[in-house]
């Protein structure tokens, strides 16, 4: 793997281990023999939790707690946590199994985001909070100053609902058109009809299928009104 964990982690995050042990239980997935990273990810995880929600709480002084929430989950969901590992190069020295080295476990995005959350464990237990909170905005850079816009955070059958309230356009209708597919691996299909406009969603779930047709109505309303 050519340079070290260690060597990796000092040069990428400026951090080094009093305890190297921790960092290498860090980033030892459940596939590999032995103990592996899960507790250390349960305490990281607590950690980025408060670390993120202290950040959002100061840059955003005037937002209800709704917003803040919804800022704080984009910012410490697997997705954000898995970009954040790659771009660190993390995944070059994971511990996996054989199996999962295989299948490119290196490369999957909630192995990655554990492992990370699992280092920010580790900071924590060998170097206190404050260094845990150190690594954790070297880590996020300027993720911490360009913050989404809340309002695009809430989810499409909530910001639709907010659209047409506010234009005083009443309430979407939602109907499940059909559910296809064998029962552990259904396709639910939904329709959202406003007025004389009607658009459809796929999902997983009926939610799931209805929160995209939402998103694809509000799209066409706000063309159609020119915003």
């Amino acid at each position: 793997m050519g340079k070290d964990a260690g060597t990796w982690l000092e040069q990428s995050l400026d951090y080094e281990f009093d305890d190297a042990r921790l960092l290498e239980l860090a980033l030892t997935h459940r596939s590999a023999q032995g103990a592996n990273n899960e507790r250390l990810e349960f305490l990281g995880d607590a950690v980025l939790d408060f670390v993120v929600s202290e950040v959002v709480f100061r840059a955003h002084p005037e937002s209800p707690e709704g917003d803040l929430s919804r800022l704080r989950a984009s910012l410490v969901n697997d997705r954000m946590l898995a970009h954040i590992a790659a771009d660190l190069g993390l995944g070059d020295f994971l511990h996996l199994g054989s199996g999962e080295r295989k299948s490119g476990g290196h490369r999957r995005d909630s192995i990655l985001a554990d492992a990370l959350e699992a280092i920010f464990g580790a900071v924590f237990l060998d170097g206190g909070f404050d260094a845990a909170r150190t690594i954790i905005e070297r880590a996020y850079g300027d993720r911490f100053e360009e913050f989404p816009d809340a309002t695009e955070l809430r989810d499409p059958k909530t910001r639709l609902q907010e659209w047409m309230q506010a234009r005083q356009m009443g309430l979407p209708e939602y109907d499940l058109l059909d559910v296809s597919g064998k029962a552990h691996q259904q396709t639910f299909r939904a329709r959202c009809r406003v007025g004389d406009s009607v658009t459809t969603g796929s999902g997983t779930t009926r939610r799931n299928a209805e929160q995209r047709a939402a998103e694809s109505m509000l799209g066409q309303l706000r063309q159609g009104a020119g915003r």
